[in-house]
């Protein structure tokens, strides 16, 4: 099917940044998913869309999202794939009148993500909070993934000074840091819950000892800000691996970005 401009331009977009997460190795298997707020977009012909299943009931009812419109990559479907062929691994579907359940309406019956539960509910809160970004990722970035693994760096804004030391570009492009969300299980509507309290104060959540997710207008604003935070992570990794902890940035030097760049 085509659709109009916009909403061509968003597949477009979700097709291009899942094949750069395929191609960083932060993508295994079915590993990490996508979606997107198309409802400003949508138009008679989509709205006409039938539904191609039963309503799926939600866990937690969505009261700002009633009636609107996601692109989201399916269950068990590779990021290359979706890069390849997007409305084969990728569907549309539309919430209910009153936020409690969903259906699929394009192109083919494909479940959405097992983590569709937590995006939903990041996108309520996106909503109700009157804020712009419309749109989520998550991923397994390896190196930031890792350094959820050592206890010390989970502790509040310890990381995000630590990778905002690394690089300059980093202090720059990820100007709130990381948040840190302490493990929970994949898909939960406590996964949910907790990453809604640190985007207050972050763009990018870090799930221990799973992924990370960011929030922007489109998709490559937070592909850009996890792989700013990514290479930091990188340099760290590759510096101990040379046999010393790097210093990184002082606090002096970083405040100097921070005032000279108004960040």
């Amino acid at each position: 099917m085509k659709y109009n401009e916009n909403v061509e331009n968003v597949l477009a977009q979700v097709a291009e940044v899942a094949g750069y997460l395929w191609e960083k190795g932060w993508a295994e298997r079915n590993g990490g998913n996508i979606s997107y707020n198309i409802t400003e977009y949508v138009d008679e012909a989509i709205r006409a869309l039938p539904s191609l299943g039963d309503k799926i009931e939600l866990p937690e009812p969505v009261p700002a999202l009633c009636g609107s419109y996601f692109v989201v990559t399916g269950t068990g479907k590779r990021m290359r794939y979706v890069h390849r062929d997007i409305m084969r691994n990728a569907s549309i579907i539309r919430i209910s009148p009153d936020g409690g359940s969903y259906e699929i309406v394009a192109e083919e019956y494909i479940r959405p993500t097992s983590e569709l539960p937590s995006h939903l509910l990041i996108h309520d809160y996106l909503m109700r909070s009157g804020r712009s970004e419309r749109a989520v990722i998550h991923t397994h970035p390896i190196e930031l993934v890792a350094m959820t693994h050592h206890e010390p760096f989970l502790q509040k804004d310890v990381l995000s000074k630590l990778l905002w030391s690394m690089i300059p570009e980093t202090r720059a492009f990820c100007p709130k840091g990381v948040g840190i969300v302490p493990y929970a299980l994949p898909g939960s509507v406590l996964l949910a819950q907790e990453t809604i309290k640190q985007l207050g104060e972050y763009d990018v959540v870090l799930w221990e000892k799973h992924g990370a997710l960011a929030i922007g207008p489109d998709l490559i604003e937070p592909f850009d800000m996890i792989d700013t935070l990514s290479k930091s992570a990188k340099i760290y990794e590759s510096a101990c691996s040379m046999g010393f902890v790097p210093k990184g940035m002082s606090d002096e030097q970083m405040d100097e970005l921070k005032r000279v760049f108004n960040l």
